[in-house]
């Protein structure tokens, strides 16, 4: 029996006729196996094509009734070759319309799995609970948040002074360091002989210790004043 009699005859296996019709994949397979018997038929029907042909031309005139039987023969194989032609294009249309169904199925029935899969997957799921736990999480980002700007923020460490009285301590401090250095200084000693009658003829080395003597006191009280702004400064 011929490959394209079993196809319609029906040779398929007991298990497909026991589910009422064949599958995709054996209605599949029996189209193939007839695309390529009719592949197989076209390239007969070529051959034979050729072969007239070669007759026709063979006889030519000399003997015209085999040339023109031999045409006759090729119009009919070519006649059958458009057939096959169309069947074929025909066959091609139907499996791949057939294994387009397919893969849809396939498609819809692991579509149809993963909803079952997510269903079961949120079984266990309450979105009450999802909220509260979503709101606890807020609350403790907040809370790690408000930690590490307490832990980035400088500590004073007591440092609140009343500005005030730092003030008033420091002045003390320095009325202190003034008093201290007027005590430093020496007096120059009277000196035993009486003073010129002129001012302008002082003996040069009594002109020129009073002269330094109240410089340099007034240079360092001018140094302590500024030891002094810089340590209020550095207070405040």
């Amino acid at each position: 029996m011929s490959k394209i009699s079993r196809f319609f005859k029906g040779g398929g296996s007991a298990a497909s006729k026991g589910r009422g019709g064949p599958s995709p994949q054996e209605a599949l397979a029996r189209l193939r196996e007839t695309e390529e018997m009719l592949s197989k038929k076209q390239e007969y029907l070529e051959t034979r094509i050729e072969r007239e042909l070669a007759i026709a031309r063979q006889h030519g005139t000399k003997n015209r009734r085999a040339a023109l039987q031999a045409l006759k023969r090729k119009k009919r194989y070519e006649k059958q070759l458009s057939q096959i032609d169309g069947t074929l294009s025909t066959i091609e249309f139907q499996r791949e319309a057939l294994e387009n169904s397919h893969t849809n199925t396939e498609v819809l029935k692991n579509m149809g799995y993963a909803a079952q899969a997510m269903k079961k997957v949120h079984e266990n799921m309450d979105l009450n609970k999802i909220d509260d736990l979503m709101q606890d999480i807020t609350e403790q980002q907040d809370v790690a948040q408000e930690i590490s700007d307490a832990i980035s923020n400088r500590a004073t460490f007591g440092d609140e002074f009343d500005e005030d009285e730092l003030m008033a301590e420091l002045e003390e401090l320095e009325q202190e360091e003034l008093n201290k250095g007027m005590r430093d200084v020496r007096l120059p000693s009277v000196p035993s002989t009486s003073l010129p009658s002129h001012p302008g003829k002082l003996p040069a080395c009594h002109f020129t210790f009073l002269i330094i003597k109240p410089c340099s006191s007034t240079r360092r009280r001018a140094e302590d004043e500024d030891e002094m702004k810089k340590l209020a400064a550095w207070a405040s």
